[in-house]
């Protein structure tokens, strides 16, 4: 009888997060990073923001974003390990990884699966959902930059918390630089990869069409965005509503999103969506696995 292929899935370094059990159900001798002695934290962006949830972070990404702040500094992805330098990896097979998030989940009822682009593992992923929403009847985050979308993992999915990145995300030359970056293909890609309508009007499709929620989550760091996401995304996108667009500050520092939170604030009353806040940062700082 030939024996079933396991799917397996590349996690970045913390891969399942905050826990206080490893892989294996054993006590951590440290305490998470939170600096709790109980695993989870809270989710720090978007409509759940202050809700209880344990992480689940896939390696690698399509993209390569930074941005450049209204002071003309640059700001770089925040999750770089998990996708500029995706060097420090686990992977694992999808039936350890639930039996990960099980041994910590507690009584936490979210799992927000991030990245990186999780579905870069697209069959894999669907697995994962499938598995976490019938074994521990958890809800699930899929945390996207929405340059694709695919119905398997569509099925097991609670809030697609979509990112669209805008044009201020594009790699030039001379913010590579200032990070000492060379550029390869996926530098040079970014550009028509961050923007696929098609994709977004499907998550958009799905959300108006089942009990499936949407959010339209744009990184802002410059006074003029709020012109290119009416141009190219409101205006593009059939039925899309005010309520799931959220405007979210650029930085990755509390310094930063200090300096750029107020013109954010200003932008979403005034066009009448939503601001997000980043709540992890505030209360941990920009360290990984909280």
């Amino acid at each position: 009888m030939k024996k079933l292929k396991m799917e397996k899935l590349i996690l970045a370094k913390e891969a399942v997060f905050p826990v206080t059990k490893d892989r294996n159900g054993q006590l951590l001798d440290d305490r998470p990073k939170t600096g709790l002695q109980i695993p989870g934290t809270i989710q720090g962006e978007g409509k759940l923001a202050g809700v209880p949830s344990l992480f689940i972070r896939f390696s690698g990404c399509n993209l390569r974003c930074i941005w450049q702040m209204e002071d003309g500094t640059y700001s770089r992805c925040d999750t770089r390990y998990a996708s500029f330098q995706p060097n420090e990896t686990i992977e694992l097979e999808v039936d350890k990884v639930v039996d990960w998030v099980r041994y910590n989940i507690g009584n936490t009822r979210h799992v927000v699966i991030t990245g990186g682009e999780p579905l870069l593992q697209r069959r894999a992923l669907a697995d994962l959902c499938r598995k976490l929403k019938e074994q521990l009847n958890v809800h699930i985050t899929i945390e996207s930059n929405g340059s694709m979308f695919d119905n398997e993992v569509a099925t097991w999915v609670d809030l697609f918390s979509i990112s669209p990145k805008l044009s201020n995300s594009v790699p030039s030359p001379e913010k590579l630089a200032v990070f000492g970056l060379k550029e390869n293909i996926v530098f040079k890609k970014h550009k028509q990869t961050r923007y696929n309508i098609e994709a977004l009007q499907a998550y958009v499709n799905l959300a108006n069409s089942s009990d499936k929620e949407l959010q339209l989550k744009f990184v802002v760091g410059r006074k003029d965005d709020y012109k290119e996401i009416l141009t190219d995304f409101v205006s593009q996108l059939n039925d899309c509503k005010a309520s799931d667009i959220l405007l979210m500050p650029l930085g990755a520092t509390k310094v930063e999103i200090s300096r750029s939170s107020p013109m954010v604030l200003d932008m979403a009353i005034a066009n009448g969506w939503r601001f997000s806040p980043r709540v992890h940062i505030e209360l941990f700082g920009s360290k990984s696995g909280v």
